[in-house]
């Protein structure tokens, strides 16, 4: 009979020690690290992290597509344009310019209004209106750049900021456990990693930007050339 209560009593102690661990395990996970409850505890300054975030990727997407829709093939409007001067037909080439609605077709309306005047003329003309065209593709970039910078900044003064806060609160409570520290400091550091992520996203974006303007511009020099060289090829 001892022996059976014994047997009963391990048995029921095993099955207690199951338990416990399984439990242990089934909560072992609500302490690892989530995404999104690091980015909460990353505090304020994630506010304006955020902020920057998306206003530059707002103004990444507005300005892509803006420039590509410039940057399209313009070889059949400048071969409809030559056709056109070419058969003495000014009037049918500033239609074809003025309903292309792009910077290329603004400016080569621009140079056919100034057929009749001297070359130079016309090309001073055709370049003020490049640069107004380019300039309108520019809008907004620069801001992309100021994120880039800026954003790392926030994420350095988030971390600053709690170093700051745990230092003080160790000194009110006198405890320089390794525990306080690091538990405090990590979350801090979340700020550090949230600004430098946005500012290597914006400074990409930022880039990416200046390189398709850089190649609008060249195609619109090259484009402007040509018609250029068609106004003087009957004085050749």
């Amino acid at each position: 009979m001892m022996l059976m209560i014994q047997q009963v009593t391990d048995t029921a102690r095993n099955v207690v020690d199951t338990l416990n661990r399984a439990a242990q395990q089934t909560a072992a996970p609500a302490d690892d690290l989530r995404f999104g409850d690091l980015l909460i505890k990353g505090g304020w300054v994630m506010v304006p992290i955020g902020i920057l975030a998306v206003l530059g990727l707002v103004i990444f997407f507005e300005r892509f597509f803006t420039i590509r829709k410039a940057a399209k093939d313009e070889s059949n409007l400048m071969s409809q344009i030559r056709s056109s001067i070419t058969a003495g037909k000014l009037d049918s080439a500033l239609a074809v310019a003025r309903n292309s609605n792009s910077p290329l077709g603004r400016m080569l309306q621009k140079g056919l209004l100034r057929i009749g005047r001297p070359i130079k003329d016309i090309e001073g003309a055709i370049e003020n209106v490049g640069k107004i065209e380019v300039a309108k593709l520019e809008k907004n970039i620069g801001i992309i750049g100021i994120v880039a910078g800026i954003a790392p900044m926030f994420g350095f003064l988030g971390t600053i900021a709690g170093v700051i806060k745990i230092f003080y609160d160790i000194s009110k409570t006198d405890n320089i456990s390794m525990g306080v520290i690091s538990g405090g400091l990590y979350v801090k550091m979340v700020t550090s990693a949230a600004g430098l992520f946005v500012g290597i996203v914006a400074y990409v974006c930022y880039h990416i930007l200046n390189m398709m303007v850089e190649r609008v511009i060249l195609k619109l020099e090259t484009d402007a050339v040509e018609f250029i060289d068609l106004l003087e090829e009957p004085s050749k």
